[in-house]
């Protein structure tokens, strides 16, 4: 019997507020752009399918968190059972940048025991002309955590497919690898219908490019 999916990932959207979380998601799991998005208020859930192989489909469940102070007690609470992450940054917001550390931080001090794959995002590429963040730099700070990194805009659907499916091959890969595993307990990783498809001990390259957090 074929799995309807192999993997099920759970993905955590982090970053500040106004970045674009809600749009980027709904980019991707909707296929449409809302010109006006309300703010989260604490934690929306979305999920997909994605095919990262032929026949090879893993389930995305994507938590939308709020950027504002307020909701961030919530929030926390999702990091933990979070296997990936997209952490967003507005490159017309400079702020939002040099927030990355402070995201990248609390995301460490409340995810242990385990750890999170996260991929950079300079959200509102389509705003070149106000851009205050280059790519340059962008690219040196994800490099600097180890993370890979990528310039999206959900207006005019630049690289949000690539985004979502390149960090789920990274996962993917870490999985087969045996770097990850399923745990009891822990909703990050679980088995799809059939769990034994994909082994441990198949050859993997693995990249030097992610975050383990």
């Amino acid at each position: 019997m074929e799995a309807i999916w192999l993997y099920q990932f759970r993905l955590i959207v982090i970053g500040d507020s106004t970045v674009g979380k809600s749009c980027l998601i709904r980019r991707f799991t909707e296929g449409r752009f809302a010109q006006v998005s309300d703010p989260t208020v604490g934690v929306d859930f979305f999920s997909r399918l994605v095919e990262i192989e032929p026949g090879k489909r893993i389930k995305l469940q994507i938590w939308d968190t709020a950027g504002q102070e307020r909701f961030r007690s919530i929030t926390r609470a999702y990091y933990r059972n979070s296997v990936g992450g997209l952490l967003l940054f507005d490159i017309t917001n400079r702020r939002s940048f040099q927030n990355v550390h402070d995201w990248l931080e609390e995301a460490r001090s409340h995810v242990q025991p385990h750890s999170i794959v996260f991929l950079l995002v300079g959200h509102k590429c389509d705003l070149e002309p106000q851009r205050q963040v280059t790519r340059q730099e962008a690219e040196k700070l994800a490099g600097a955590y180890g993370m890979r990194y990528v310039e999206t805009s959900a207006r005019d659907a630049i690289n949000v497919e690539h985004a979502f499916t390149e960090l789920t091959r990274d996962i993917f890969q870490l999985v087969k690898s045996g770097d990850i595993t399923i745990q009891e307990g822990w909703e990050g990783v679980k088995s799809g219908f059939v769990p034994n498809v994909v082994h441990s001990s198949e050859e993997v390259t693995k990249s030097d490019r992610r975050c383990l957090c």
